[in-house]
């Protein structure tokens, strides 16, 4: 394999890898506030991909991103209020179960509403590749990466130093002592699910330029951004984004692989690597948060 090849997979993997890393993080997101996983995760992606391809129709690019996340968000809210939260003194197993049926919920609404079609979204700006060393790199992937570096910006300065922020860690490390030192555990979930919305919005956004988006979408990428966050460790910020470039750079590196059928199989990496690290070491590369140490709610 020529070095072109090579860093044109090296590219590929990367640009897919940010979608997973953002997913990964509306997963930790929500784990560590509330301690259930949301595998309605990604049928927001779906939804913030959905949404932009029916609002850029209509006005500008510029304009439609904030209105489309927010459209989400706002999915992402309803969800937890009429949802979750009635269910609040349920088991962590049957939080879970109400995050499938949300899923599947979402699923048949996106139907309802788009159809079955597919959809393309017109790229944020040139579609002009760009040459780097023999291999090409899409205007749009550089959209990607920067999305996904200001999201993390974003998460690190919002919960390092906002109250409400500091708030959410509080609630993410003791529920009951951040409930008694006067923070509103259920504020904290709804903005918890509202944040993990958003930011699975932005990341349906980002990648329907380069990929179509339709209602069935959603779970693939909830199962690939939950094994980012497992590969990573389940809570881990640095660990979802590690772990989203893994997944995608061996996704690519995978569907490399000259015997036949390798690239059919491509998708199943993910799978595999949930599988071995849940059996393995379910805390993850970075160790902090194991599927064992799930908590109810």
């Amino acid at each position: 394999m020529e070095f072109s090849e090579i860093l044109q997979y090296i590219f590929a993997g990367i640009k897919i890898g940010s979608i997973y890393a953002m997913v990964a993080l509306g997963f930790n997101i929500i784990y560590n506030t509330t301690g259930i996983i949301n595998f309605a995760q990604g049928e927001f992606v779906m939804l913030g991909g959905m949404f932009m391809v029916t609002l850029s129709k209509l006005m500008p690019l510029g304009v439609a991103f904030p209105i489309a996340v927010l459209a989400v968000v706002a999915v992402g809210c309803v969800f937890e209020r009429a949802a979750i939260w009635p269910a609040r003194g349920a088991s962590v197993i049957t939080l879970i179960m109400i995050t499938i049926g949300g899923s599947f919920l979402l699923k048949g609404a996106a139907m309802l509403v788009w159809g079955k079609s597919s959809f393309a979204l017109r790229a944020f700006s040139t579609e002009k590749p760009i040459m780097i060393s023999g291999a090409t790199i899409q205007p749009q992937t550089l959209w990607i990466i920067g999305v996904l570096a200001i999201v993390v910006i974003f998460l690190a300065v919002f919960f390092k130093f906002t109250l409400t922020g500091k708030a959410m860690r509080a609630c993410a490390a003791n529920r009951a002592a951040a409930s008694l030192s006067g923070i509103s555990v259920e504020r904290m979930v709804l903005l918890s699910f509202a944040l993990s919305a958003g930011i699975g919005a932005v990341a349906g956004i980002v990648i329907t330029p380069v990929t179509l988006v339709d209602y069935t979408c959603g779970p693939s990428y909830a199962m690939k951004g939950f094994a980012a966050a497992v590969l990573g460790g389940l809570g881990v910020s640095t660990g979802a984004v590690v772990g989203g470039l893994t997944i995608g750079l061996m996704e690519c590196f995978g569907a490399a692989l000259r015997f036949e059928g390798a690239s059919t199989y491509k998708d199943g990496i993910a799978l595999v690597v949930l599988l071995i690290f849940l059996c393995a070491k379910p805390s993850g590369i970075f160790g902090r948060a194991a599927i064992s140490q799930l908590k109810k709610f």
